[in-house]
């Protein structure tokens, strides 16, 4: 038996879409009416296409390299025997949550200060081994799920005929393609609209090109406009990718049930592995923490309201966030096809660089009657959910798919509503897929810095908007002090997520 969506339930979703196509589809639309024929000659210059160009190859590269560390990674924190394999495995991942703008910062401080260090450092291959090692993670973690979520049996028998590796190449990372996918996606994705870590090395990209045209004293937004359409081309080939890579199982490709099982004896190259990967992530911000450690009483003359102003709009996107995201999940995970339409668009908002939706905010909200949202923190919490709103959707969705909905089905045949079987079923049923979808739609706009630094209102910047801009003349021990203030922010804030996950669960 199939639950009838009814009329509040797409009247809901009508409503979800309105929502949505004011975040993503009239930004974009803005950027188009915005790129006026006398600004096209920017498209006409070599360097335009020349950065264009540099920026995939690089995104590309990333994404392999990210794949190639990531998905063995993956395979031995979800299956090996290794001790302290959980603390291991959190080490690796904490790169994730911070902007790898961090992490360029560590490798400088520890390369940086001898010459043939900073000729490698600052160059087209120090940008890639950054954002390898900043992004590898997220491939490694979504490895880890898919793995997690195998059916036992089957990897219990391939495990009579084959050896513990053999069983890990031939059954576990093909079983985890999908997930693996969603992995290669993101990381391609993020490394294109990358803005802070190429910058601070030296390397031009071509979301600098657009952000210079908006950063600047003199706002030049026909020709950011016109230097964003290759990249929503771009962005509209990645989406319908996505969806023909997916289909209608947009809710099954995230499977997050973790199936109990005896671990795998990888033998002493799976503890090396681990021991490398959690060494790589934290190697940068160790060096980060012990080169600011000397400042951190200071740094009250410099944080202002920065820390307040970041968690007040992280904090406002991750509750609408989490509150839309339960309808727009529901639907998603019971495969609605309208909520499919909708997760598609915003989808599409995390695909487009921070810096081209940047012009598009800029382009439909900066005007007179619209001044009391563009003016205030309110434009960061509409950029942020532009954004990462799919994240916390796709995080419910796939709680719900992973459900029978039985519970529900009684619900409606007793005569509850919509609403109420959402508030008193549905809700406390998958409060472990709240929570976290609450956490990591928080952790992701705290780790912003491209889309921050582009929107933010008069003094009301964010922790990483002030260390990136105090970078460049600031003292370098203040802002590797604030960078560690900014890693306790988010550690603070995972540690009360993790703690509400664990405390949820039903």
């Amino acid at each position: 038996m199939r639950v009838a969506g009814g009329r509040a339930e797409s009247l809901s979703l009508a409503a979800a879409g309105a929502v949505v196509a004011l975040l993503v589809v009239v930004p974009l639309v803005a950027v188009a009416t915005r790129a006026d024929t006398s600004s096209l000659g920017v498209l006409t210059q070599g360097r335009a296409w020349v950065l264009l160009g540099r920026s995939i190859v690089l995104a590309t590269s990333v994404t392999v390299g990210a794949l190639v560390i990531g998905i063995p990674c993956g395979a031995v924190f979800a299956r090996a025997r290794v001790p302290a394999l959980r603390s291991l495995f959190a080490l690796h991942l904490a790169p994730v949550f911070l902007p790898p703008f961090f992490a360029a910062l560590g490798w400088f401080h520890l390369f940086g200060a001898r010459a043939s260090g900073s000729s490698v450092l600052f160059s087209p291959a120090g940008a890639w081994a950054v954002l390898t090692f900043a992004f590898a993670p997220i491939v490694t973690g979504l490895t880890a799920i898919g793995i997690r979520a195998l059916d036992p049996s089957l990897e219990e028998a391939a495990r009579l005929v084959a050896r513990p590796w053999r069983v890990v190449t031939r059954i576990l990372v093909p079983a985890a393609g999908r997930q693996i996918a969603i992995g290669g996606l993101i990381v391609f994705a993020l490394t294109l609209g990358e803005l802070g870590a190429p910058m601070f090395l030296r390397v031009d990209v071509y979301p600098a090109a657009v952000f210079a045209r908006l950063g600047g004293m003199d706002l030049q937004l026909g020709e950011a406009a016109v230097l964003s359409l290759p990249i929503v081309a771009l962005a509209a080939l990645l989406v319908a990718g996505e969806a023909r890579l997916f289909g209608r199982s947009h809710a099954g490709a995230l499977t997050l049930r973790d199936r109990a099982r005896e671990s795998l004896d990888l033998g002493p190259g799976a503890h090396a592995l681990a021991i490398a990967a959690a060494l790589v992530s934290m190697t940068p911000l160790l060096v980060l923490a012990g080169h600011g450690m000397r400042e951190v009483g200071r740094v009250g003359e410099w944080l202002g309201s920065s820390i307040a102003n970041g968690l007040l709009a992280s904090l406002a996107t991750a509750t609408v966030a989490t509150l839309g995201g339960l309808g727009l999940g529901h639907a998603l995970g019971r495969g609605r096809w309208m909520a499919r339409i909708v997760t598609t668009a915003l989808l599409f908002g995390f695909f487009v660089p921070s810096a081209v939706l940047g012009v598009g905010i800029v382009a439909a909200w900066n005007r007179p009657s619209t001044e009391v949202v563009y003016g205030s923190a309110g434009i960061l919490v509409l950029a942020f959910l532009a954004r990462y709103s799919w994240l916390s959707i796709r995080v419910i969705a796939a709680f719900v798919a992973q459900r029978s909905s039985t519970y529900e089905e009684a619900a409606a045949v007793a005569g509850a509503g919509y609403f109420r079987r959402l508030a008193r079923v549905v809700a406390p049923m998958e409060r472990r897929g709240l929570v976290l979808a609450f956490g990591l739609t928080l952790v992701f706009c705290l780790r912003d810095l491209e889309t921050a630094v582009l929107l933010y209102p008069p003094g009301g910047e964010p922790l990483t908007v002030r260390i990136f801009t105090l970078e460049a003349n600031g003292p370098t021990r203040v802002v590797a002090a604030l960078a560690v203030v900014h890693v306790a922010v988010t550690l603070a804030a995972l540690l009360v997520v993790g703690w509400g996950f664990r405390g949820s669960r039903a």
